[in-house]
């Protein structure tokens, strides 16, 4: 069993939790992942890590309520215990060398960005970051990006805060100033997003790392269902990677795969909501 030390809100539909796992707070580096089960009977479901405190034994992971396991999680409070916390999995964002990198996070993804911008910053890389929301009520660990960026760009699809606009824009611009600024380009968020971004920085040439979370089971191989196309060969993300050559990815599959669960994954969320709704009553 894992406690849960902490657990806040961070916008209407994105909250955070520090669990007590000293183990994987030991050995996690930025960019591997956990996989964790609410209780005896859940799904196992993956989540990359945001950040780790050795001292204090704590592995921080950020979550969005999307799902009927993410609904479920996010009913348990401070002090009460999850079933299943296994990490880390997969393997680090390598980031050896690197001494100016742009780092570009949208949504949720942005919840992954934050620890490896951290890292980058760490070892003295140059950061430029550029992070996407949907709105000002969006918009998270802004304070936690402008620590460790040395350029902070925040895009708002309906320009309620920063500038407005989609993730791309800035980048073209920076690299039509200048395209041997970055070492490399490295991109977490949703697919279409990092698709976007790897088309705008080919035509720079510049190197491009993109995070793949797809649909994970087991986590260490053997189920093959995060299975990817990345330079015409079959890839598992759970132990090839999350990170890829963002121009080698199958974008185009990896979103038609993604989807397929969609009404499956819609369907739970609203049983698990009357559930509760009738617990409540």
């Amino acid at each position: 069993m894992f406690k849960i030390l902490e657990k806040r809100e961070l916008n209407p539909t994105e909250a955070l939790m520090k669990i007590e796992a000293p183990l994987i707070a030991r050995k996690a580096k930025a960019g591997q992942f956990i996989i964790l089960r609410v209780d005896d009977d859940g799904e196992r479901i993956p989540l990359t890590i945001g950040g780790t405190d050795e001292k204090e034994g704590s592995v921080t992971i950020i979550y969005q309520i999307v799902g009927a396991t993410t609904l479920k999680l996010n009913q348990k409070k401070e002090g009460e215990y999850l079933a299943d916390f296994v990490g880390p999995l997969g393997r680090p964002t390598e980031m050896e060398g690197l001494k100016s990198v742009c780092v570009i996070g949208g949504g949720l993804g942005n919840a992954i960005a934050l620890p490896i911008a951290q890292a980058l910053h760490k070892q003295g890389t140059k950061v430029t970051t550029i992070v996407g929301f949907r709105n000002k009520d969006l918009i998270i660990l802004k304070d936690e990006f402008e620590e460790c960026s040395d350029n902070l760009i925040i895009m708002t699809d309906d320009g309620s805060y920063g500038r407005k606009g989609v993730v791309t824009v800035p980048l073209e611009e920076l690299l039509a100033e200048d395209p041997k600024q970055f070492d490399e380009v490295i991109a977490i968020g949703p697919v279409i997003m990092m698709k976007f971004v790897c088309l705008t920085t080919a035509k720079y040439n510049v190197k491009t790392v993109v995070s793949m979370n797809p649909i994970m089971i087991d986590g260490t191989g053997m189920c093959g269902g995060c299975r990817l196309t990345v330079g015409g060969e079959t890839k598992f993300a759970c132990v090839d990677g999350p990170d890829f050559d963002g121009h080698q990815v199958d974008f185009d599959e990896a979103m038609s795969r993604g989807s397929m669960y969609k009404p499956f994954e819609r369907h739970a969320y609203e049983e698990t909501c009357n559930l509760f709704k009738k617990e409540v009553q």
